[in-house]
Parts: structure tokens; sequence; C-alpha cells
């Protein structure tokens, strides 16, 4: 069974910075790419970042390109997303999911976390 647990949203300054975790199994880490996605009220689930299970590979959407970082650190079990230069665009529900490759449609994906809130504040 995979289980993803999202932590570290909270309210932050516009230009600040906020780190998400994603806290899983060493197995899920293994097998499936994880990817971040982000909801605000009224829109579509959106892709936002990417790691791939053997952690060589990231990929980003182009809105948060150059000012998030996706990484995995294995012996923690854990993938986080860096967010710096947050703008108050970047406020949502964030969260992580898994798949055994990774697609930037939602849909797609049969394991999410229950997400955590950001909200970035002017």
């Amino acid at each position: 069974q995979v289980q993803l647990v999202e932590s570290g949203g909270g309210l932050v300054q516009a230009g600040g910075s906020l780190r998400l975790s994603c806290a899983t199994s060493a197995r899920t880490l293994s097998f499936y790419d994880i990817t971040w996605f982000r909801q605000s009220p009224g829109k579509e689930r959106e892709f936002v970042a990417a790691v791939t299970s053997t952690g060589g590979d990231t990929y980003y959407a182009d809105s948060v390109k150059g000012r998030f970082t996706i990484s995995k650190d294995s012996p923690k079990n854990t993938v986080y997303l860096q967010m710096n230069s947050l703008k108050i665009e970047d406020s949502a529900l964030y969260y992580c999911a898994a798949r055994s490759y990774y697609s930037i449609h939602a849909i797609e994906y049969d394991y999410w976390g229950q997400g955590t809130q950001v909200t970035v504040s002017s």
C-alpha cells in the first residue's frame, strides 16, 4: 500500500521560502516517481514538479522553474519541495502523488497524500 504524508505548509510573506515534505516508504520511493501538484479554489489541480524513482531526473512547471527545487532523501524516505521567492499566486493546497512513471496529468495518479496548505500574503 502506498502512503504519502505531506507537511511543511504554512503562511509566508511574498518573497519568502517554505520547504514541503512528502514522507513515504522506502518501497514507494524505489518503485514510484513522486510528483507535487497544487490546487487553488475553483481551479484544477496543476502539476508543479516531479522526481523520478532513481532521483536522477526532475521536472518542473514553467511557472515554478528557477524558484522551486524538488529533491529526494532516500535514507529519510522523504521527497522535498523547496519553494523560494514565493508569490501570492503560489497559494494553494499542495499534494504529493505517486505513479510508476510521472505524468503532468493529475487524473492519471492513483496514490495521493492529504495535502498541505500554503498561503502567501502580500
